[in-house]
């Protein structure tokens, strides 16, 4: 121990290293940067389409790939969602804005694929190659942190959250099984505490 002045003992000061825990979601915001920034690719609509579409159902990225057009009712604006962790499918309406981008998606093919996300050689994107696309967009977003695909399904949950909708109905939409997977976008819900001091 060192000596103060007055002769007592100064205790030594330990420092302790934290790692700051990044945040796991995007804002909406942040999803349409991603988006905007996806737009200027080569394959802009494919990306900014898989962005939206990832987004708005909470799709984790082999939910996303994955995707087949017999998935896909474009007359009854529904999206057929097949869950990966033995989630629980479902079926999801879709807003006009998805349904013009999936249109013109299909269109935009030149052969009839049996998926809706295919590379340039028509065969269907992985998970992998749409992390590095993620990633990348979220480099050229200029976002100011790594971002993953994940990120997005999170973004879903907290957007819904915020917007007020019930947790049994948000553990519905993005498959979970278990409501205590669900509970965590309560966390950082601004409407938690909306009630508070009023």
């Amino acid at each position: 121990m060192d000596r103060s002045i007055a002769g007592r003992p100064t205790p030594k000061v330990v420092t302790v290293s934290v790692k700051k825990q990044d945040r796991r979601y995007l804002t909406e915001r942040e999803v349409e940067r991603l988006i905007d920034a996806a737009r200027r690719n080569r394959y802009g609509h494919r990306d900014a389409t898989m962005l939206l579409i990832a987004y708005r159902h909470g799709l984790r990225a082999g939910e996303l790939v994955d995707l087949q057009w017999t998935q896909v009712e474009l007359n009854a604006a529904c999206l057929h969602v097949r869950r990966l962790k033995n989630g629980t499918p479902s079926v999801h309406p879709m807003q006009g804005d998805e349904v013009r981008a999936l249109r013109r998606l299909q269109r935009e093919q030149e052969h009839r694929q049996s998926y809706v996300f295919v590379s340039e050689r028509d065969a269907p994107l992985t998970p992998k190659g749409f992390h590095s696309l993620v990633r990348r967009l979220g480099e050229d977003a200029d976002l100011g942190f790594r971002v993953h695909p994940h990120m997005l399904r999170h973004g879903c949950g907290y957007a819904l959250t915020n917007a007020g909708h019930d947790l049994r109905r948000i553990q519905l939409w993005l498959g979970h099984v278990n409501v205590q997977h669900t509970v965590r976008y309560t966390s950082l819900s601004s409407n938690v505490f909306g009630e508070f001091w009023r």
